[in-house]
């Protein structure tokens, strides 16, 4: 499970979720979401969804159109061709200001982006002042590797687009041997020094650099884990509260 690793720092603004956003929320309305858009600096932002992970599942696409409805021009990228959206050229992500990745198999998604020659255009896009997002697969991929289930089990990927340096864990605490696992492939060297967010947790980098961790909910940790001879070290991440 080999693949690309990091090469130059991308320019430019990714905020990776743990969890939460829309996804998460039993009415659509998520301060994390809210904060996203406001990084935009737009007052009506052009948002894309890009639900590749899921295999571009039409319920979670309607999710997002509803969630963004009215404060976004919005839009869906379907690279599986669904109806009603089609296939669009990858090419209109450089027109977005805001392109937000969904969930479901990290794997999956970096093999189709690649085919369809996305991770160059979200790297010209990101440059441009497009804020890149996601949540699970849709943090994960942006690393250079990342904790997936997308072989079934839950398994380090060393595969990711190295826009940002470094591994991913999402789902922190939401999801039975996450953390565990975490642990023991950093300190066996699996996984590099790895950026782990708890669901509702969202971490802000720009241009390469890590910036801050937020929360639209009390009570979920971000972490950086790194490894010490033979052992896995936690390092707290302190976590705005937003709103």
């Amino acid at each position: 499970m080999e693949g690309s690793m990091m090469s130059a720092p991308v320019r430019g603004t990714i905020v990776t979720l743990g969890g939460g956003g829309f996804s998460m929320s039993d009415d659509g309305r998520s301060l994390i979401d809210d904060h996203l858009i406001g990084l935009t600096g737009a007052e009506r932002p052009k948002v894309c969804f890009i639900p590749t992970a899921s295999g571009d599942a039409s319920t979670y696409c309607e999710r997002f159109e509803s969630a963004f409805a009215g404060r976004a021009e919005t839009s869906v990228l379907s690279l599986f061709c669904q109806d009603p959206w089609g296939y669009t050229d990858p090419s209109m992500l450089l027109d977005q200001d805001l392109v937000y990745v969904g969930g479901g198999s990290t794997a999956n998604l970096l093999a189709v982006w690649r085919h369809h020659g996305l991770p160059d255009i979200l790297r010209r896009a990101c440059a441009q002042g497009t804020v890149l997002a996601g949540i699970s697969a849709g943090m994960n991929c942006w690393y250079e590797a990342s904790s997936t289930d997308s072989y079934g089990p839950l398994a380090p990927l060393r595969d990711g687009l190295g826009f940002l340096p470094g591994g991913a864990c999402p789902h922190l605490l939401g999801e039975d041997g996450r953390r565990a696992s975490l642990r023991r492939w950093v300190a066996t060297g699996e996984m590099p020094t790895t950026y782990a967010a708890d669901d509702h947790v969202a971490l802000v980098w720009r241009d390469g650099a890590f910036v801050e961790a937020v929360t639209e909910a009390e009570g979920h940790p971000a972490l950086r884990v790194e490894r010490a001879g033979d052992q896995a070290v936690e390092h707290e991440i302190p976590v705005r509260l937003l709103g």
